[in-house]
C-alpha cells in the first residue's frame, strides 16, 4: 500500500472513531448506552415547546380576560391578560400577529359566550364566536404591526379600540359585547367612562396592560432610560387618569328624590319556551303589581312615584287583545301610579314591534317606545334561508321585528325615565341619545329568561353599571326572570333580586340632569383614539416604504 493511502485509510480510520466517539456511530453513544436519537428528540422536543409557547399564552391571555369579567371581581386581571397578550404580538409579523389574536378570541369568548347556544346547540355559539375572533384577529394583526414603533403600547391600545369600534357596528349592526369596559365596574379605571365613554376605559386597560409587558420587557436596563420612562407611564397615565376623573362621579340629587318600583314576575321555566305561557307572564307580573299594591297599604313600603315592568312582560298585544288590557290596566290602577309596560305589538302588516308602553291609572296607554337596536339571529334573522341549513332553530322566530327610530323618555310623575331596551344598552350610541333626550333616570327592562341560570345577565348588570358611571344617572333594571336592580350613579348596586323569584324593589333615587362629558361630547374620545390608531398604521407603513426605497 502506498503511503498517501495508508494516511487516507488512516483518515477515515480516524473519522469513524471520532463520529463514534461523538455519540453519532450506530446505536449508541461514547458514554455506553443511550439511543442516539435522544439529544435530536429532546432539541425537537424544545423546537416544539418554543414554537407553540405563544399560542398557549394567547389562549390564556383569552382566558384570564374572561375571568377577569362578572360575576366574578376580578377585574384586574383584564390588565395581566393584556400584558401576555402583548408579549405574544410583540414584534411578531402581521401574520402571526392575526393567528395568535385569533387564539386570544377563542380563549377570551368561547366561555364568554356560552350562553348564546343556551336551548338552540353549539352552532350558534360556535359560529358568533368564530366571527368574533376573527375581528379580533384583525385587530392584533393591527397592533403586531405597530409593536416595533416607538411608545407601541400607545398605538397599541389605540388599535385594541379600533378593533371595538369595529366589532361593536359589524357585521349585521354590531356586537359590542366582550369590550374591555364592560369587564371594569369594579374596576379603578372606572370614572374614566363619565370622561370618555367606553372607548376610554377600554383604551385605559389596554394600555396599562400593554405598558406592563413594556415595563417588565425593558426592564432595568440603563440604557434604554427613555423607552423605560415611556412604559411607566404607559401603566401609570391611566391610573392617573381614573383619580382625575374620579369628581365626575357623583350621585347627588340635582333635581330631587323620587320613589321608583322595579317589577320582576318570573316565567314559568327558562329557555325559549318561557313564553309559550304568555298569559303567565303577563299575570305574574301583574300579580306582583298588586302585592306591592298591598304592602303599601300594609306599610310594608313607600309608595312610589312611578313602577317599571321587564322587556316582554306582556307579549300579548294589549292594543289587539282586550283580555291582556284589561289585565294589564287593572293591576295600574291598583298600584295607582304610572307603570312602564314591555310587550310586543302586531300590527296587521310590517314586523313586529318590541315595546314599551306608558300606561297612565286614569288616562290607560299614552305613550310608546320602539326598541331600536333590534338583537341578530334572536329578534329578527339576516339570511334566513342560508342560516337554515346549519339551524332550524331560525324559524322560531317566525316573524322579524322592526327596529324604532327615536329615544324614548317616559315623564313618569314629572321624571323623565328614559327606556333602553335590554340589548341597547350595549350600544353607546343607544343610552347616549336617550340621556341627551332629556332621561334623568335610564330604565334598562330586560328579558333574560332564554338564557336561564347563565352569566349573561350578569355582564349585562356589568354594562348597566358602567351605563351608571358614564352618564351620571340611576339605571333600573326590571327583568323578567333575574337579576333586577337598582344602581346608583355612581354604579353601586343598592338593591338586587334573585334569580327566577317574583319580586318587587321599592328604592329613592336621585334625579340627575347634568351631563357628564361622555354624555356631552358623545363618540368624541373614540374617533380621537381611532385618528391615533390610523396614524400608529400610517407611522409604520411609512417606515417600510422607506426601507424598501
Amino acid at each position: 500500500m502506498s503511503s498517501s493511502a495508508t494516511r487516507a485509510a488512516g483518515n477515515e480510520a480516524g473519522n469513524e472513531a471520532g463520529i463514534e466517539s461523538q455519540g453519532q456511530g450506530p446505536g449508541q453513544d461514547g458514554a455506553g448506552g443511550r439511543p442516539a436519537q435522544a439529544p435530536e428528540a429532546g432539541a425537537v422536543a424544545r423546537r416544539w415547546a418554543g414554537r407553540s409557547a405563544r399560542p398557549g399564552a394567547a389562549v390564556l391571555s383569552g382566558v384570564l380576560l374572561y375571568l377577569s369579567f362578572p360575576p366574578r371581581p376580578l377585574w384586574w386581571l383584564a390588565t395581566l391578560a393584556l400584558a401576555l397578550l402583548g408579549w405574544c404580538l410583540y414584534g411578531r409579523r402581521a401574520r402571526g400577529g392575526f393567528g395568535l389574536g385569533v387564539l386570544h378570541g377563542l380563549g377570551f369568548l368561547l366561555p364568554l359566550l356560552v350562553w348564546t347556544g343556551e336551548g338552540v346547540g353549539p352552532v350558534p355559539w360556535l359560529a358568533l364566536v368564530t366571527l368574533e375572533s376573527l375581528l379580533i384577529g384583525l385587530t392584533t394583526l393591527g397592533i403586531s404591526l405597530v409593536s416595533r414603533l416607538p411608545a407601541w403600547p400607545l398605538w397599541g391600545a389605540a388599535v385594541w379600540i379600533a378593533g371595538e369600534a369595529l366589532r361593536a357596528r359589524a357585521p349585521f349592526g354590531g356586537f359590542p359585547w366582550g369590550k374591555l369596559a364592560f369587564g371594569q365596574p369594579d374596576g379603578v379605571f372606572l370614572p374614566l367612562a363619565a370622561l370618555g365613554g367606553t372607548p376610554l376605559l377600554s383604551f385605559a386597560v389596554a394600555l396599562c396592560g400593554f405598558g406592563l409587558y413594556e415595563v417588565l420587557r425593558v426592564g432595568a436596563d440603563t440604557r434604554r432610560a427613555t423607552a423605560a420612562l415611556l412604559a411607566a407611564t404607559a401603566v401609570a397615565a391611566p391610573l392617573a387618569g381614573a383619580l382625575a376623573a374620579r369628581p365626575l362621579v357623583s350621585d347627588a340629587a340635582e333635581d330631587g328624590t323620587v320613589v321608583a318600583a322595579v317589577i320582576q314576575g318570573n316565567v314559568p321555566r327558562a329557555g325559549f319556551d318561557f313564553n309559550a305561557q304568555r298569559r303567565q307572564v303577563l299575570d305574574n307580573h301583574a300579580n306582583r303589581t298588586i302585592q306591592l299594591a298591598e304592602d303599601i297599604k300594609l306599610g310594608k313600603v313607600a309608595k312610589p312615584d312611578f313602577v317599571v315592568w321587564p322587556e316582554n312582560s306582556s307579549d300579548i298585544d294589549p292594543y289587539t287583545e282586550p283580555d291582556a288590557y284589561g289585565v294589564i290596566d287593572n293591576a295600574v290602577k291598583t298600584i295607582g301610579v304610572p307603570v312602564a309596560i314591555g310587550s310586543v305589538l302586531a300590527p296587521e302588516t310590517g314586523p313586529l314591534r318590541n315595546t314599551m308602553i306608558l300606561w297612565d291609572p286614569v288616562k290607560g296607554p299614552v305613550d310608546t317606545y320602539d326598541k331600536r337596536k333590534i338583537q341578530p339571529f334572536g329578534e329578527r334573522i339576516p339570511m334566513r334561508s342560508f342560516v337554515r341549513l346549519f339551524s332550524s332553530d331560525v324559524d322560531r322566530v317566525r316573524r322579524d321585528f322592526g327596529p324604532g327610530k327615536e329615544p324614548g323618555v317616559f315623564d313618569m310623575a314629572g321624571s323623565g325615565v328614559g327606556m333602553v331596551t335590554c340589548y341597547e344598552a350595549a350600544f353607546d350610541d343607544a343610552v347616549r341619545s336617550t340621556v341627551r333626550a332629556g332621561a334623568q333616570v335610564i330604565a334598562v327592562p330586560s328579558n333574560n329568561a332564554t338564557f336561564g341560570r347563565t352569566e349573561m345577565t350578569y355582564q349585562q348588570l356589568a354594562m348597566d353599571r358602567v351605563r351608571a358611571v358614564e352618564h351620571s344617572r340611576t339605571v333600573l333594571v326590571p327583568v323578567t326572570s333575574g337579576v333586577s336592580a337598582v344602581i346608583r350613579p355612581d354604579g353601586e348596586i343598592v338593591q338586587q333580586t334573585k334569580l327566577f323569584t317574583a319580586d318587587a324593589l321599592v328604592a329613592e333615587i336621585p334625579l340627575r340632569s347634568t351631563q357628564t362629558p361622555a354624555t356631552r361630547f358623545g363618540p368624541l374620545a373614540e374617533y380621537l383614539l381611532l385618528a391615533v390608531a390610523a396614524a400608529g398604521l400610517g407611522w409604520t407603513f411609512a417606515r417600510r416604504m422607506r426601507r424598501a426605497s
